[in-house]
């Protein structure tokens, strides 16, 4: 199980070791990309009948892709999941969102990006639970060139989603159903 110590000594280790590596290769932003990592995030899920519950820790992937229309800005598609496991039940959160990357610093790798789409909720369970909405995702990250066209890039995301009216067993429908986690991770980019 990936833990948050982990990720930070990793992210830690990796940004050191490609201080070197980004003199050679400057920031550059063209044509397609695709970027894809790991990482943990703590969640929260709250609804109307069925109040708060703590904060869980789990671990969170990503994948996102699509174009550059300038140097400072990238426009695509986003895929954020955070999975959690109890007693062999997997509870996973996650949005697919339309994203735009921006770049403030055309020769810098730091970026944020933000994005709206869907969210959707799944409890792998006997009954399995399912449930969808609207979300949005909002973060911070920072491209570390590698290679020509490779970057480590380590990011933090808010993941955010409103359900619809669903069934949860042992509540009944769940009303104003709200998710969330804020992870941290560490991606490869192609570019």
């Amino acid at each position: 199980m990936v833990t948050a110590s982990r990720v930070l000594i990793l992210l830690g280790a990796l940004t050191c070791a490609a201080s070197a590596a980004r003199a050679q290769y400057p920031q550059r932003r063209e044509g397609f990309w695709l970027g894809l990592g790991l990482g943990y995030g703590s969640a929260n899920i709250t609804c109307d009948n069925c109040g708060s519950g703590s904060r869980m820790g789990g671990t969170t992937v990503f994948l996102k892709l699509g174009g550059t229309p300038s140097r400072n800005v990238r426009i695509g598609a986003s895929f954020n999941a955070w999975t959690h496991e109890v007693g062999g039940t997997t509870e996973a959160i996650g949005n697919v969102t339309a994203s735009l990357f921006y770049y403030p610093v055309t020769r810098s790798g730091f970026f944020v990006t933000g994005g709206l789409g869907f969210a959707g909720y799944n409890l792998n369970s006997s009954p399995e639970v399912n449930g969808s909405g609207w979300g949005f995702t909002t973060g911070a990250g920072y491209d570390i060139r590698v290679g020509r066209n490779l970057s480590l890039t380590p990011v933090v995301n808010y993941v955010y989603g409103a359900l619809e009216d669903f069934g949860v067993p042992g509540i009944g429908t769940a009303h104003g159903w709200k998710q969330n986690y804020v992870d941290v991770g560490l991606g490869v980019t192609f570019h």
